[in-house]
């Protein structure tokens, strides 16, 4: 593989068309119907309508795609589907309302969709690719908005943190698009799957706006994510190497250098790094509340991921309170499973690439959900199943 040419992934199109159709409108039922006000107002009621017909336009090209519904084994799905099934029963109950069976509905489309995937995991490099350029455009959007209203972009409602103008997206989302494209680019290039110019053409702009959308997680993510990565490809990619020496380097003498302004940036205006801008009180509040054994074993139903009004922010708590234990043992099993699997993988870049995803999504769990549900969270963990089933005895980068 290292002496091939590198290859441009933004002209190279090895998925079928309707393929990254279906990936594009599952990305697009995963941004979300609320958050800044944006140049064209989006009524609330038309967000969602987009939302979640995109899914169900990506379950239907699904099945163009695959008619037959040939389904691929994966442990991974088989555990997100024991997890959609806690949803079904919980929600069945209505202590969060119908909304939890409309949030049923596109879970259980969105995992079909998924299922019906399968036929086509042979071509990881395809996910990977389809899954940059959906969220590169994305992230396309938020730089629009900022260019072409950046009061609106950098609200001082949310502290001047950038937000979607554009489409309404949240300063977390803008960051968690970011640094996941950020990340996917990188291993791309330390793979030789991308040139260098094309890497960085990608690769800058998305940290510069995950800097300028100021989410903590998402940066300690791509950090944590990167340095697992690459430090899985050490012992067979001397580019790996030289990108791990030089980058520690940097980072060195830039904390030396620049020590004051990375905690500037981290602060947040916040006097005490340990502050989680109000999280804490919510989540007190979760834990303290009383539940019956049931709602304890199988959770509350799916939710807007609130509580009492306010965001959860929180994977953990927010599976905790929607789907309970169980919820909360089958999450914990498919992140474990993710993990297994790498573990007694040769190294290889389709498994770096896969840690980096899974440890990305781990360290965000914390302050951020959409473990539990349809979610960004959810398509980054596909992509890193689909990789660990590509990974071969031998290969290196």
């Amino acid at each position: 593989m290292a002496a091939d040419r590198p290859t441009d992934f933004v002209e190279q199109r090895t998925a079928p068309r309707l393929l990254g159709l279906v990936w594009a409108l599952l990305v697009i039922n995963t941004l979300g119907s609320q958050g800044a006000i944006t140049v064209l107002p989006i009524p609330r009621p038309v967000a969602q309508m987009v939302t979640m017909g995109a899914v169900v336009a990506a379950f239907l090209f699904a099945l163009l795609l695959n008619p037959k519904i040939q389904l691929r084994s994966s442990a991974y799905l088989l555990l997100l589907t024991l997890l959609l099934t806690v949803s079904i029963v919980s929600s069945m109950q209505l202590e969060s309302g119908y909304g939890a069976l409309f949030r049923c509905f596109r879970f259980t489309m969105f995992v079909a969709t998924l299922w019906l995937l399968t036929r086509w995991w042979d071509d990881w490099l395809a996910f990977v690719r389809t899954h940059v350029l959906a969220l590169s455009f994305v992230l396309l959007t938020v730089a629009v908005g900022l260019v072409v209203a950046p009061g609106l972009a950098r609200p001082e409602t949310y502290g001047g943190r950038l937000v979607g103008a554009i489409w309404p997206l949240t300063p977390p989302q803008v960051g968690q698009y970011a640094a996941t494209v950020a990340g996917l680019v990188i291993m791309l290039w330390l793979g030789r799957h991308t040139t260098r110019t094309s890497a960085l053409v990608v690769a800058v702009p998305a940290v510069g706006l995950l800097l300028l959308s100021h989410t903590r997680t998402a940066l300690l993510g791509l950090i944590g994510g990167l340095v697992v990565a690459i430090l899985s490809l050490i012992s067979t990619s001397a580019r790996a190497r030289r990108v791990f020496t030089t980058t520690a380097l940097v980072a060195g003498v830039g904390g030396m250098i620049a020590g004051a302004a990375v905690q500037t940036w981290f602060r947040r205006g916040q006097n005490d790094l340990t502050e989680l801008t109000g999280r804490e009180k919510v989540w007190e509040a979760l834990l303290a509340a009383p539940r019956t054994l049931s709602e304890r074993i199988f959770g509350v139903g799916l939710t807007n991921k609130s509580f009492s009004g306010l965001p959860i922010d929180s994977s953990w708590l927010a599976i905790y309170h929607e789907q309970g234990y169980l919820g909360l043992t089958i999450v914990a099993a498919f992140l474990l499973t993710l993990f297994g699997v790498a573990a007694l993988r040769p190294p290889s870049l389709t498994r770096a690439t896969a840690l980096f995803l899974v440890v990305y999504c781990v360290i965000a769990s914390y302050t951020e959900a959409g473990l539990g549900d349809a979610s960004p969270y959810l398509l980054n963990l596909t992509i890193a199943a689909v990789l660990l089933t590509n990974v071969r005895p031998g290969e290196t980068t």
